[in-house]
């Protein structure tokens, strides 16, 4: 037993003004990669887990499977054209 025992915190919490806090589908759009964690975002969409229970969805673009941070490849991802305009701009 701890020599200072702390109160409950989910007792100390106000009641009504907090999000709800549950488990929630993240899918990395790219890859098909998915993690079953817990959130306060909402969807609209569902899809069903490997226990077959149904949870929100929420799609992302990016996540540790396709990062380069994580996956140690470089991908230069250039939507807008800035890469063209900087070569222009300042290429040999």
């Amino acid at each position: 037993m701890p020599l200072f025992p702390r109160p409950d915190p989910v007792a100390a919490m106000k009641a009504g003004i907090h999000p709800e806090y549950r488990d929630v589908v993240f899918q990395d759009v790219t890859s098909d990669f998915k993690i079953l964690t817990r959130s306060t975002l909402s969807s609209k969409e569902t899809t069903k887990w490997e226990d077959g229970t149904e949870y929100p969805l929420v799609k992302v673009e990016i996540s540790s499977a396709t990062h380069p941070f994580y996956t140690g490849k470089n991908k230069i991802v250039d939507t807008s054209g800035r890469l063209d305009k900087f070569r222009k701009r300042y290429g040999k």
